[in-house]
């Protein structure tokens, strides 16, 4: 039994040291979402693999559970399809294309960086212009999905999600910095 929960920290003490490692990635994405917020730019977040991860990244940035900093402007896009000629790969797409505006950012979760859905909803919001985050797993996808790509180093689906709920932590945390900081010039 022991060796069992020393290997499920080490997976988990892996990714997180992987996560580590991209400290300059990380701020690079602080830095560009502070600057859209501030021409007030709003985050549109949207997922594979249910809504949950979305919702919960909208939440942090508008309710801010720390007295005194401020709620910035999210948004997390729903799943529903109500059909069409386009089919379910364009659902985010069709969102973005919709709600978006030129001075926002778009935030992609998927556990690796094959869903078609996520893809083209990264895909459509950089072709207007938005600042474009990808939330993925596994090994760095081949292509670049996003502006900044966020890596959970992992093959295993829960310590994935556990990644990515520390990245958008990070991201919420450490935008307010940059928010702070600006102000503080």
């Amino acid at each position: 039994m022991s060796e069992a929960v020393g290997e499920a920290f080490a997976r988990r003490d892996r990714a997180g040291r992987a996560l580590a490692a991209d400290v300059e990635l990380i701020v690079g994405a602080c830095r560009d979402m502070a600057a859209r917020f501030r021409r007030g730019g709003k985050l549109i977040v949207f997922g594979d693999g249910g809504g949950s991860d979305a919702a919960h990244v909208a939440v942090e940035f508008m309710h801010p559970v720390i007295v005194g900093k401020p709620a910035l402007p999210a948004i997390a896009l729903s799943q529903d399809w109500l059909g069409g000629d386009q089919g379910q790969a364009e659902i985010f797409a069709h969102h973005i294309r919709h709600w978006a505006g030129s001075d926002d950012m778009a935030m992609g979760i998927s556990r690796d960086s094959s869903s078609a859905s996520v893809r083209r909803g990264l895909e459509t919001a950089r072709g207007l212009g938005l600042c474009t985050i990808a939330l993925t797993g596994g090994d760095e996808p081949r292509d670049r999905p996003a502006d900044h790509v966020l890596v959970a180093r992992s093959d295993d689906p829960a310590v994935i999600k556990e990644v990515h709920v520390t990245i958008y932590h990070l991201l919420w945390e450490l935008v307010h910095v940059f928010i702070e900081g600006e102000a503080h010039r």
